[in-house]
């Protein structure tokens, strides 16, 4: 297992730091939504779709949906972003009402739908920030990262107080401040680095901290979904690794919010500087 991990890690990391940062524009735009697809494939096994004809045809449909974002430019709309922010807070309802609010949307076709605003809005995220310079694209990696690497740590040493037993309980409070003590860090060097003062620093900040338990956030949906359909990965496409929404699931609610409180609230402060 390790030195498939290890194998896959190899190649994956360049080929993922290549794509996201050496492309640009529609190059870019292709290569974010391969992953996010490859997202959708497993996303539809997590809604319980299992015939791999019906897995397509959900593909397909979201392929037509970025096509058409493409075109008519929402793909670095503001929009977007917002129906991924309700669609979020629709997600944390159920994630902490779980399992009592499961019937809201354990239908197959409910799931399917939550696949829509958890993905889309992702990758229409990614083009905004690649679209605004690497910069804040390689924040909201790294805050992701941090958190994940702060939560760790945190959680092994202190963890006590259990995050949400029903659905993940590996994962603690304690985690979850080790976590956001990290991405403090990070968005404290941010903010030097970029100048952004101290009102562009405090902004910074506190969207830091919200996007890292929005992050969170989705790592425990993932969890929720696999737990009701009684399996341990998306899939097996990255060996050692397990699925791509395994390794993009705080990403998928990390991008977007990040994006549309760039664009709502830091975008202004750098652009005054």
């Amino acid at each position: 297992m390790l030195k498939q991990r290890i194998i896959t890690a190899a190649w994956l990391a360049p080929l993922t730091l290549i794509g996201l940062f050496g492309l640009q524009g529609g190059a870019f735009a292709l290569f974010t939504a391969l992953i996010v697809l490859l997202g959708a494939w497993e996303w539809a096994n997590l809604a319980g779709v299992t015939r791999h004809r019906s897995r397509l045809q959900y593909v397909a449909t979201l392929v037509l949906l970025m096509v058409f974002m493409w075109v008519s430019g929402a793909a670095f709309a503001v929009w977007p972003l917002w129906i991924g922010a309700i669609g979020w807070l629709l997600n944390l309802f159920w994630v902490t009402r779980y399992p009592e609010a499961g019937e809201q949307w354990q239908a197959r076709s409910r799931r399917l739908l939550m696949g829509v605003w958890v993905l889309l809005p992702c990758w229409v995220g990614f083009n905004v920030l690649r679209d605004s310079g690497a910069v804040w694209l390689l924040f909201v990696l790294l805050l992701v990262w941090s958190a994940d690497i702060g939560a760790y740590f945190a959680g092994r040493q202190w963890g006590k107080r259990k995050l949400a037993p029903k659905v993940s309980p590996g994962k603690s409070w304690e985690g979850v401040a080790g976590g956001l003590v990290a991405t403090s860090l990070l968005a404290i060097g941010f903010a030097f680095w970029q100048a952004l003062g101290l009102v562009g620093g405090l902004a910074l900040l506190i969207i830091t901290a919200l996007v890292t338990l929005i992050s969170v956030l989705g790592d425990l949906l993932e969890s929720m979904l696999k737990r009701h359909r009684n399996i341990k990965d998306s899939s097996q496409l990255l060996p050692g690794h397990g699925g791509v929404l395994d390794r993009i699931d705080s990403l998928t609610a990390a991008i977007p919010i990040f994006a549309l409180l760039y664009l709502q609230v830091l975008q202004l402060q750098v652009s005054a500087l």
